[in-house]
């Protein structure tokens, strides 16, 4: 489909809100065009991406919700940590724990990067693997300048793959 169809496809939509997720959206090359057109047609726009790929190209408008991946998630080689750089107070860095060392390294990261003063932060607990109520608690603990949040699709959806 291209950007065209796709920004047709969208005006079907009473919303103002497009969210770009999916795998990775940026190993899309027409993606930043792709936001760029529905943010110059007013749509509100974030994207969800893994932290894997540059994203200073990406337009400023758009609101961009980052993972910075944990230890336990087997891909903390992929994070990409110069595009912390490119990220501002309107963006967002989210941190998956699935135990104590992830939570351990999230703090650590949250304080060498200084991350709560560039972004809003989230750290949010792997389902079935880290309890939300101990993670919440360790968070007030530590009087973490971040927010707890639940991935919902996966509560939701009950982790269903997407069409």
């Amino acid at each position: 489909m291209d950007i065209n169809a796709i920004l047709d496809q969208v005006k079907q939509y009473p919303t103002s809100y497009v969210t770009v997720t999916g795998g990775e959206p940026l190993a899309q090359p027409a993606c930043i065009d792709l936001m760029t057109k529905l943010a110059d047609q007013g749509y509100q726009v974030s994207l969800e991406t893994s932290g894997a790929l540059d994203v200073s190209n990406v337009d400023p408008r758009v609101v961009k919700v980052m993972d910075l991946k944990t230890p336990s998630s087997g891909e903390l080689s992929k994070n990409l940590y110069k595009n912390i750089a490119h990220l501002s107070a309107n963006d967002q860095v989210k941190f998956v724990i699935g135990n104590d060392e992830d939570y351990q390294w999230s703090k650590e990261i949250l304080t060498e990067y200084a991350l709560a003063d560039r972004c809003q932060v989230l750290f949010s607990p792997v389902m079935g693997q880290q309890n939300p109520t101990e993670l919440a608690e360790k968070i007030l603990a530590d009087y973490l300048p971040v927010r707890f949040q639940i991935q919902l699709h996966k509560l939701l959806w009950d982790d269903a793959q997407g069409k």
